[in-house]
């Protein structure tokens, strides 16, 4: 078997055969799934979800003993600020019940008290993933282990999957990125009122954009097993098959990762992977290794405190694998290069010029990509219709294949 490989194998090493274990509506068949394999993944995605389980420990453990006096104060001095809580109560309520309605309308196989468990997870880490974010500029991601979570909670059900991760995963990311806004305008005085106002009106653009698009869709007549069949075909089955056709070999590792997680998580599920007896359930013991490795640390510091394990932050170095399932050893080796050059040598060196122009040079160098895209798009790619890169994936090979596949399972 491979041990860098971004698709999974069954018990005779060929890639998994996903149709073989599911129904004709796409639904888990377990005598299936008993009689042909059990899926076994590569190397590097078990040291892709191992570090992730630590990270989620580790956060709490890190932030509780290194955060916990700023945390309380804070939080007391958050009571005192200039936008009033019931704003932000009446948003939170009212997007309760859309969320809600959504549950009970739709055909999500979504339940409303998992819905509360989601915004439960969020709600428990915002705070701490902030801290370590504010300091780090490293989020850890919960995406793993709500994924995990509802794969026990509600197995089999791969759109409350989705939903579950959204819901407890994105609100985080939202939240921290609504404080981030707020910090912004704090530096540059602008009132917290009109920050609040002005980072709320995404909301009624969201509305105008999604409730149409849900209302449409609700619409469309129903048939067992649609929204299964377009999620687990369409991940796993379809889009690879036309990555291997394409002739100039496009691999799109971020999509076939997203395509095998599909089968770990919402098809044959965590319960069947990482259960005890199963084959990967040692992997739950980077659990207890992510509580204790923060606690080890924070002993060693306050024994010597001019230690180098001062500098240690455990939930970011668990977090750094995270990628590594569809990254090569070239993204790793070039941000560890750039790293070494800017972060270490550098500001050893010259640190005059660090301090002025190293996070001066970041900023411009993205802003730099940004603006070459619209460039080559306005300049090339516009004027020549839309033909630049026909036969390249943008035109003759992948997208043309997707959708001659789409019409096949009727998606």
């Amino acid at each position: 078997m491979a041990v860098s490989s971004r698709t999974s194998f069954d018990n005779a090493r060929k890639t998994y055969n996903v149709n073989r274990v599911i129904n004709a509506d796409a639904l888990f068949n377990l005598s299936a799934y008993e009689e042909y394999s059990p899926l076994f993944l590569s190397t590097t995605f078990p040291m892709s979800y191992g570090p992730s389980f630590a990270s989620i420990t580790a956060t709490l453990t890190h932030s509780f003993l290194c955060f916990r006096k700023q945390i309380w104060t804070q939080s007391r001095r958050s009571m005192r600020e200039q936008v009033p809580e019931w704003w932000y109560g009446v948003i939170f309520v009212a997007m309760f019940v859309f969320g809600i309605i959504v549950i009970k309308v739709w055909h999500t196989e979504f339940l409303v008290w998992a819905f509360c468990l989601s915004l439960s997870i969020a709600f428990l880490y915002v705070i701490p993933i902030g801290m370590i974010q504010a300091i780090t500029n490293q989020q850890v991601g919960l995406n793993v282990i709500t994924k995990l979570i509802v794969g026990y909670a509600l197995p089999g059900r791969p759109i409350a999957m989705m939903m579950f991760k959204t819901w407890g995963y994105i609100t985080m990311t939202h939240a921290l990125g609504f404080a981030s806004d707020f910090k912004l305008g704090h530096y540059t005085n602008i009132p917290p009122r009109s920050m609040f106002w002005g980072t709320s009106h995404r909301i009624p653009h969201n509305l105008r954009i999604g409730l149409p698009t849900s209302i449409k869709l609700k619409s469309l007549p129903y048939t067992p097993g649609r929204f299964n069949l377009a999620y687990k075909l369409g991940c796993s089955r379809i889009f690879p098959t036309c990555v291997a056709r394409h002739k100039r070999m496009h691999s799109f590792p971020n999509t076939e990762v997203f395509a095998t997680g599909s089968i770990v998580w919402g098809v044959i599920g965590p319960m069947r992977m990482f259960s005890s007896g199963q084959i990967y359930s040692a992997l739950t013991y980077w659990f207890l290794i992510g509580a204790v490795c923060p606690l080890i640390a924070y002993m060693v510091h306050l024994k010597w405190p001019d230690s180098f394990i001062r500098y240690v932050n455990f939930p970011v170095i668990f977090s750094g694998p995270g990628a590594i399932a569809y990254a090569s050893g070239l993204n790793y080796v070039a941000w560890a290069i750039v790293s070494f050059i800017f972060q270490y040598h550098i500001r050893r060196r010259h640190f005059s010029w660090w301090i002025k122009y190293n996070y001066v040079l970041s900023a411009a160098l993205d802003t730099g990509l940004a603006c070459a895209v619209i460039l080559i798009f306005f300049i090339l790619q516009y004027p020549k219709n839309w033909t630049i890169g026909l036969t390249t994936v943008q035109g003759g090979g992948v997208i043309l294949c997707l959708r001659r596949r789409r019409k096949e399972f009727a998606l």
